[in-house]
């Protein structure tokens, strides 16, 4: 018996260890050198990563607050993957900085939390693994200690979080009240779609939009990202919203089913705001991270749209999409975060003449680019086409040819990055930079999982295979 709760627990229970080790090397060693740290995580996280394909079972624990599957474990290996190679990108940032102990502390305790929400059976469970995501993160945002950007970034980081939470504990309160149970399955069973529950869900998808930066919940997306440090930036871009995006569908797929004609009206009319939104506030920006910040926004209308489709097509597309989205905007945040560290410099500007200097770079940040704004044959085409298939479910043609569209209009703001790094010149450009082993092996993670991925159409056939529907 115990041997099958820690199998079953077995990614949490390796993240606890990693951080435990890292407490008692924090407060044990009297003198370390920060890169013998360094090495020895991403050796950890790599361990952590490869040890998700273990063979185990499905199982249910605590009364039926944690449970687990394949879908499940696939998904937190997803995370598990994004982490490590922030990790390794994060490497020149990190290899100077003091606390470097105190960041991976941090990062893991969010990392710990995403997995506990994603495998809640219970909304209290939800809730715990939530919060013990979003504290730390909180921590994060504010790493750059010196910056007083960064403590505003923090700042307005822990103000909406707070709000949100409220919604979100306010609507579960009255979600228990209407159905007298806090049990996933249990409340599914009890949904009559009067107008209380429908509040209360009302209430529970504010929470959730503000976690996901969808509009009209989006405004502390960009100055949050913008303050923060740049590896911080892309693990709130990536990581904390696909774990959010998991639980979310799950929620939507199995605990609200009852509803699915309310909120897929409120589901579309959410997608068209955050694409339309997203990509015009980032045709107007000339820092790269507000640029990602706002094309982050957009490529959660996206998501939004593949979630519509209310099967398990919608389910894949949305994890397929998400697998994807590591690889390309990673590729993109690493980059910037690589170049920024390096030489300070971080506007579109900055770049012109970029592939002069560092091709390898230059072609990174293209492909990255062309995958996140959805052009063929980078991974970014198939999982948006997936997720465009997925939304086209339910038969409305007019939403989609939307979708499509926001899709032409992200190519302009793309493609202006990739005419400054290709085709414009400045006197001063940046330099000729040398990259670590490390970033190196996240860069090429990132390039291969863009062109391979879109090849390799087995990944999404074994996700559909596992995937959740109505």
């Amino acid at each position: 018996m115990w041997a099958d709760t820690i199998l079953s627990l077995r990614q949490e229970l390796l993240v606890a260890v990693i951080i435990f080790l890292l407490l008692f090397i924090k407060v044990g060693a009297a003198a370390y050198r920060t890169e013998v740290i360094l090495h020895l995580v991403n050796l950890l996280l790599l361990v952590n990563f490869a040890l998700g394909f273990w063979e185990y079972r499905d199982s249910i624990l605590f009364n039926g607050m944690f449970h687990t599957n394949k879908l499940l474990v696939l998904e937190k290996n997803i995370l598990n993957l994004g982490t490590l190679i922030i990790s390794l990108q994060a490497y020149s940032w990190l290899k100077d900085h003091r606390q470097a102990t105190e960041f991976y502390i941090l990062l893991l305790s969010t990392l710990m939390g995403f997995f506990f929400m994603i495998s809640s059976g219970n909304l209290l469970m939800f809730y715990l693994g939530l919060e013990l995501s979003t504290i730390p993160l909180t921590a994060l945002s504010s790493f750059d200690l010196e910056k007083r950007q960064s403590s505003e970034a923090a700042m307005k980081f822990i103000l909406s979080s707070a709000f949100s939470s409220g919604l979100l504990l306010f609507g579960i309160s009255l979600l228990y009240g209407a159905t007298g149970t806090l049990s996933f399955d249990i409340i599914a069973q009890r949904l009559d779609g009067s107008a209380f529950q429908l509040f209360a869900f009302i209430l529970i998808l504010s929470g959730f939009a503000f976690k996901i930066s969808a509009v009209p919940f989006h405004l502390w997306t960009a100055d949050v990202y913008e303050g923060s440090p740049i590896t911080v930036t892309a693990y709130l871009s990536v990581i904390s919203k696909g774990a959010v995006f998991f639980i979310f569908i799950q929620t939507l797929y199995t605990v609200f089913k009852p509803m699915a004609g309310n909120w897929y009206r409120i589901l579309v009319l959410l997608s068209v705001l955050t694409m339309v939104t997203g990509n015009l506030f980032a045709l107007r920006q000339n820092k790269l991270k507000r640029l990602l910040a706002f094309s982050s926004i957009a490529q959660s209308g996206f998501i939004l749209a593949g979630i519509t489709g209310s099967s398990r097509a919608g389910d894949a597309s949305v994890i397929y999409f998400i697998l994807v989205y590591i690889f390309s905007n990673l590729g993109a945040f690493g980059v910037v975060s690589f170049i920024s560290t390096q030489t300070g410099r971080e506007s579109i500007d900055d770049y012109k003449g970029l592939y002069a200097t560092n091709p390898l770079l230059s072609w990174i940040m293209a492909l990255s680019l062309f995958s996140l704004a959805g052009i063929p044959p980078t991974a970014g085409f198939f999982g948006k086409f997936f997720l465009l298939m997925a939304g086209a479910g339910k038969g409305n043609y007019v939403f989609i040819g939307i979708a499509a569209l926001n899709m032409v209009i992200s190519l302009y703001y793309y493609l202006r990055v990739i005419k400054a790094i290709f085709m414009d010149s400045q006197p001063q450009p940046i330099g000729k930079l040398k990259i670590p082993l490390l970033p190196n092996i996240a860069f090429l993670v990132c390039l291969g999982g863009i062109v391979v991925m879109g090849l390799m159409g087995w990944v999404y056939d074994y996700i559909y295979s596992l995937s959740i529907g109505f």
